[in-house]
């Protein structure tokens, strides 16, 4: 794309997301995330194939459908209470329809079926806006109206896609599915807690936006896309295989790593909740997720590719420039900020 359509679509992207953010009133709300929703579909189509072009369709058509959803709900609102006010205490029924909406556009289960399908069909950037930057407006609005949110839907929703997003990864190659259900997942440890403490699911969003901007980076930078392509990463750059590790054991929340953080916090959150089963359910079905964040960690660093003498020196020829930006960087941010954990605790 030219410069200067660029420049417009990445703008309106922003803009979107922060009057999303910044708005009391339901309708600068609703505007803002279809701002943000038709100034993604040009990035959707960045390279136009017949698979970017389905997925672009798929994203729409979903994202249109939950948006109609939330216009109604926010219609009869209006009509019932008089104002547009967000603070203001919806019946059951129209949160609920509200929370689904807001669920099909996260990609919650059972809505979950077109977040792999869609992260496929685009390059590596592109799937990267989409599982991150894209999730901040439709939680943002879940955050406000949680007093109002029925909490059976959002727990039973939460665990459910705990389970598919890691039940859903195991026999993926594709490295974007892989990272699509790892979305998934990690959406339904932030909506488990929105309901006790809203403000620990932001501190999972802002971590979670972390460590997928440095795992697609990673990607990005060697041009990664099936888990065979990594087993090559060793002969490019040893140093890159090891920063990609810690960061897939950091998303699979595995102490003492940063991505442990956020759950250490929910599951103390909920415990001090009286709530002891959910949790217990919601750390055993995470374990499908470290597994495939495991297989992915062995092909990457504890297993070399059978290749000439000549292959295995191959690093020593490559561009670092970019490595040695990147690598302390991500590394820090995926692996050293658990002994934040006690401030956590003092703020939330």
């Amino acid at each position: 794309m030219n410069l200067i359509p660029t420049t417009v679509i990445y703008t309106t992207l922003i803009t979107g997301t922060l009057i999303t953010l910044s708005s009391w009133h339901w309708f600068l709300m609703w505007i803002g995330l279809e701002m943000n929703m038709l100034s993604i579909i040009p990035i959707l189509l960045n390279k136009s194939t017949p698979r970017s072009t389905e997925a672009a369709a798929k994203y729409f058509l979903t994202q249109a459908s939950a948006s109609m959803i939330l216009l109604m709900t926010i219609i009869i609102t209006m009509m019932t209470s008089g104002q547009w006010s967000i603070l203001y205490s919806q019946n059951q029924t129209i949160s609920t329809i509200m929370t689904l909406s807001l669920m099909m556009k996260l990609g919650l289960a059972p809505f979950h079926f077109w977040v792999p399908e869609v992260t496929q069909g685009i390059t590596l950037l592109s799937a990267m806006i989409l599982l991150t930057w894209q999730k901040i407006a439709p939680l943002s609005i879940l955050m406000q109206i949680s007093p109002t949110i029925n909490q059976p839907l959002i727990i039973s929703s939460a665990l459910m896609s705990i389970l598919l997003g890691g039940w859903g990864g195991l026999n993926q190659t594709q490295l974007r599915k892989i990272l699509a259900y790892s979305s998934i997942a990690h959406m339904g440890w932030m909506a488990a807690i929105l309901t006790y403490n809203p403000a620990i699911t932001t501190l999972n969003l802002t971590l979670y936006i972390i460590l997928t901007i440095s795992m697609f980076s990673l990607l990005y930078t060697n041009n990664n896309t099936t888990t065979l392509s990594l087993s090559h990463t060793w002969n490019n750059s040893p140093l890159m295989a090891s920063t990609m590790m810690v960061i897939l054991l950091s998303l699979g929340g595995l102490p003492p790593l940063t991505g442990f953080l956020p759950k250490w916090m929910i599951i103390q959150e909920m415990m001090n909740n009286n709530n002891i089963i959910t949790p217990t359910m919601m750390i055993i079905m995470t374990l499908l997720n470290l597994f495939f964040y495991m297989r992915l960690m062995y092909s990457t660093t504890l297993t070399l590719f059978p290749s000439k003498n000549n292959m295995k020196t191959k690093w020593h020829f490559q561009n670092t420039k970019t490595t040695i930006i990147l690598m302390p960087c991500t590394a820090i941010l995926s692996a050293l900020l658990l002994p934040l954990s006690p401030m956590m605790n003092i703020l939330y």
